[in-house]
């Protein structure tokens, strides 16, 4: 997640603005109705941190935080999202976003619908709060992740039984997730099993945003056990230490970032994904949506 946090914070992230201050963009004066006046509308005008990155045009998922210069998080159930070109610009979308539990740190999830590539600005109202959060979403022409319809990389993911059971090369997590250990990605495809493959690290993920991911598909594993559906979990880095890299299952996914979540059919394309952190709700949701 320390990549993908750098990247959220390089995109999403404008974090300690004060309502006096005037981030590039924007213009003092800021028109009636703009963007920028509505980020001023409240009574303390902060920045976003992202928990998503990797967007592209479509329904984009986006998902944020938003917390007051004093370090406290809004934890209001809904926000506002309002979305324009610029900051000057009247807003064109707004949606609704929805506070989602997904560990210590609950996080707002809303989804956009964008048409072209480029620069986003938004303004998050959370309901109950004068505080208003501003963030941008860089949306690249395509994912640089497998997109959805494509297929599946079919990765020789370890497993217990190809370990021998040496826990200590198959995950970070302690304990050990053994129920999402028994399924290679590669198996899983040849055997025409939908699946459910989370690329992620828990003991080196460590951000505010970075959720128990693992410890969410987990919880959805139980949930679904009496059905044909195969959960995964494949670390990210090279024997599970970040200063040797990304390992080769995050190269040949083209995953920027962790953590990642996929949803893949018995027809082994991709059926669903998730980038950052994700409530039991949203994944099981999209679970019965696409594999059942």
């Amino acid at each position: 997640m320390r990549r993908a946090l750098a990247a959220a914070l390089a995109v999403l992230v404008l974090g300690g603005c004060a309502s006096s201050s005037k981030p590039h963009g924007s213009t003092s004066g800021s028109p009636r109705g703009s963007l920028d006046a509505l980020w001023h509308a409240g009574g303390e005008s902060v920045g976003l941190i992202s928990g998503t990155f990797d967007y592209a045009p479509g329904d984009v998922r986006v998902s944020f935080l938003v917390v007051r210069h004093d370090g406290r998080q809004v934890d209001a159930p809904r926000a506002l999202v309002h979305m324009a070109r610029s900051l000057a610009a009247r807003p064109f979308e707004r949606a609704w976003a929805r506070l989602e539990r997904v560990g210590p740190t609950p996080i707002f999830v809303a989804h956009l619908t964008i048409r072209r590539p480029g620069r986003y600005w938004i303004v998050a109202a959370p309901t109950g709060s004068r505080v208003r959060g501003l963030g941008t979403l860089d949306v690249q022409a395509a994912s640089q992740s497998p997109a959805v319809g494509a297929k599946a990389v079919p990765s020789r993911t370890p497993t217990i039984a190809s370990t021998h059971g040496d826990f200590a090369e198959l995950t970070t997590r302690t304990p050990p997730d053994k129920g999402l250990l028994r399924y290679s990605v590669a198996g899983s495809i040849a055997a025409h099993k939908p699946f459910v493959v989370v690329f992620a690290t828990p003991k080196f993920c460590t951000s505010r945003t970075c959720g128990p991911v693992v410890d969410v598909v987990d919880a959805v594993r139980r949930r679904f056990r009496h059905t044909t559906v195969r959960f995964i979990h494949v670390e990210v880095y090279r024997r599970n230490n970040p200063t040797l890299g990304l390992n080769v299952f995050m190269r040949r996914w083209r995953l920027p970032g962790e953590p990642w979540t996929f949803l893949v059919g018995a027809d082994g394309r991709i059926k669903a994904k998730f980038a950052g952190p994700l409530s039991v709700g949203e994944l099981a949701a999209a679970l019965r949506r696409t594999l059942l």
